[in-house]
C-alpha cells in the first residue's frame, strides 16, 4: 500500500483573508488534491464554520475543531469503524471542555477584565469584532468546546482562566479559550487513524501561535508570515505549497 499524504490547514489568515471568502483558496485545494494530498482543517473554527468551508470547497476528510477540542471523521471514511459517539454523520472523538463552563467561568470575570466574546455580544458587535458578514457570524455563534475573546481591558485574566483549568491560546488577532487542548495532540490521534491503514507522511501550515504545537507534531510544518517556529519553513502565502511541498 502506498503512502497517504496528509495536510493539515489552519483556516483564518492561513487558507482564507480578511473577506472570509473561500474563493481565493479554491485554487490551491484543487492543486493539493491534483497531487494527492488528504486536506484536514485543523482550526480555531466551529464545526458549523468548517462545515460551510469543507462545502463551499468539496473536501471531505475528517476535521479538527476549536483549537483541537475534537475531530470529526465522516462515517465512510476510514475502511474501520471508530470508538466515538456518532453525531451528525461522523464519529466525533471529543477531547475539550464544555461550552457551557467556559462561558459560566468568562461571566464571573467578564465585567472585572472588560471581556467581549461571542456568549456576551450581539450580532452586529461580532461581526464589528472579526468582520465576518453576517452569515458566518451566525455560525460562529453555535459553539461547543471553546469562546473566543475579542477585547479586553489587560491580559490578567489570562492567569484566571488557567487557574480554573482552562488554556489559553493566540490566535491571528484575538485570544482562544478552551480546555487543556491543542492542535497538535488532536492531529496526533488523527495520524494514528491513518496509520491503520499504512504509510503516513505528514504536513502542515499555520500563522499563529496557536499553530505551534501542530507545527511540532508534522513531518513538514509551514509558517505563513513573518513568525518564527525552529521546525517551520516560512512562506509568504499557502499559494508557495506549490513550490515547496513536492
Amino acid at each position: 500500500m502506498g503512502e497517504t499524504k496528509v495536510i493539515f490547514l489552519d483556516i483564518d489568515g492561513t487558507l482564507i483573508g480578511d473577506d472570509y471568502s473561500p474563493e481565493p483558496a479554491r485554487n490551491i485545494i484543487m492543486w493539493l488534491k491534483d497531487n494527492g494530498f488528504e486536506i484536514v482543517f485543523n482550526s480555531s473554527k466551529t464545526w458549523a464554520e468548517q462545515e460551510y468551508y469543507r462545502k463551499a470547497l468539496n473536501i471531505r476528510s475528517p476535521f479538527i475543531v476549536e483549537n483541537g477540542s475534537a475531530i470529526y471523521v465522516p462515517e465512510d471514511y476510514f475502511p474501520f469503524e471508530i470508538s466515538a459517539p456518532r453525531r451528525k454523520s461522523y464519529y466525533v472523538l471529543e477531547f475539550g471542555e464544555r461550552y457551557h463552563k467556559i462561558k459560566s467561568i468568562l461571566e464571573g470575570i467578564s465585567e472585572e477584565f472588560g471581556l467581549k466574546y461571542y456568549g456576551n455580544s450581539t450580532i452586529k458587535e461580532i461581526m464589528s469584532f472579526t468582520g465576518l458578514p453576517k452569515k458566518l457570524a451566525m455560525l460562529a455563534m453555535i459553539r461547543e468546546y471553546s469562546e473566543t475573546v475579542f477585547q479586553w481591558n489587560n491580559e490578567g485574566f489570562i492567569s484566571v482562566l488557567e487557574l480554573n483549568d482552562l488554556r489559553v491560546s493566540k490566535g491571528s488577532r484575538f485570544f482562544n479559550i478552551h480546555g487543556r487542548v491543542d492542535k497538535g495532540k488532536a492531529a496526533l490521534v488523527l495520524i494514528s487513524l491513518y496509520q491503520k491503514i499504512g504509510r503516513v507522511r505528514t504536513y502542515a501550515v499555520g500563522d499563529a501561535p496557536n499553530d505551534f504545537p501542530l507545527l511540532d507534531v508534522v513531518d513538514n510544518p509551514y509558517l505563513v508570515g513573518h513568525l518564527t517556529h525552529p521546525r517551520a519553513k516560512n512562506i509568504n502565502s499557502i499559494e508557495e505549497l506549490r513550490e515547496v511541498v513536492l
